[in-house]
């Protein structure tokens, strides 16, 4: 005799979310994900650009060279003072947007620099080749082969402290360095297809390399510029604190850090500013050199 089975209703499968869905989910987030990686640390660094050049004319700020003796050690949000007075009664937050000012002059003079002289010998170097790649690689080569704080250093102690002698000893590190990136982003141009037609139409030199040249190795120079834009700014506050940049009173990050010191125990918000402040500018050079890079697809 058989025996009935138990009345079981089984419940309906879901079935799994279909490829297309969860690869368009997918590619939804990764695009969202690029574009913060892109976008934040430009509007980091547009806020802080904002800072330093926009706010101070829309905006009377107190001096930054001089302070009155009796207001010093004023904390954070005082009156007249958003973030205080130094021991010297001067008012950091105006040190700080003139000292900002000062780093991104002196950075993008650098940059500018080095793009000019450096761009220029490692275009020239590896489009020519032969014994004008030797000998232009080699100056190179032993100009890039020096530590840069070191060498730096020693220039800016020959000159004398100035933003100008600050500019030309940092400028002896920028040179090599794009130099070399333009000539490795030349050299990779050089064997393609286009470029062999263009020569052997009896195209001139210089119309190739405005043309042809210049365009296609602008991404890779444009992100290393942003690298190096923080590097600048990193060894030209290095030679504040040291005392071989910018003289004192004049504002800059490194002077700020190394008056601050004074006082380091007692009030370190007047290191702890400054510190910040040029570590969220550099962090923000570095992200957005980054993303630009991998939008670009460049090395």
């Amino acid at each position: 005799m058989a025996v009935p089975l138990p009345d079981v209703t089984l419940a309906t499968p879901v079935p799994p979310p279909l490829p297309s869905l969860v690869n368009a989910r997918r590619l939804r987030i990764q695009r969202v994900g690029r574009a913060l990686r892109l976008w934040v640390p430009a509007g980091i660094l547009a806020l802080m650009l904002g800072m330093c050049f926009v706010l101070p004319l829309i905006i009377t700020l107190p001096s930054s060279t001089n302070g009155n003796i009796i207001y010093n050690n004023e904390p954070p949000f005082s009156p007249g003072h958003w973030l205080g007075t130094d021991i010297q009664g001067v008012d950091i937050f105006s040190e700080l947007v003139y000292g900002g000012q000062m780093a991104f002059e002196i950075g993008a003079a650098v940059t500018a620099i080095g793009i000019a002289v450096g761009g220029t010998l490692g275009v020239v170097s590896a489009y020519f080749g032969g014994w004008v790649d030797a000998v232009l690689s080699r100056v190179l080569d032993i100009l890039i082969a020096f530590p840069a704080l070191v060498l730096a250093l020693v220039i800016a102690v020959g000159l004398g402290p100035s933003e100008f002698h600050v500019i030309l000893a940092l400028s002896v590190f920028g040179i090599p360095a794009v130099g070399r990136v333009t000539r490795g982003a030349t050299l990779t141009l050089r064997g393609l297809p286009y470029m062999t037609a263009a020569k052997l139409s009896g195209t001139r030199a210089w119309r190739i390399i405005t043309r042809h040249i210049l365009p296609n190795i602008m991404p890779p120079l444009v992100t290393f510029s942003l690298l190096g834009i923080g590097v600048v700014i990193i060894l030209e506050g290095a030679l504040d604190f040291l005392g071989y940049g910018i003289p004192a009173p004049e504002a800059s990050w490194g002077n700020m850090i190394s008056n601050g010191q004074q006082v380091l125990t007692a009030q370190p918000e007047y290191v702890l500013i400054p510190s910040i402040a040029l570590l969220i500018t550099v962090a923000a050079l570095n992200l957005l050199g980054d993303a630009l890079r991998e939008r670009w697809g460049t090395q």
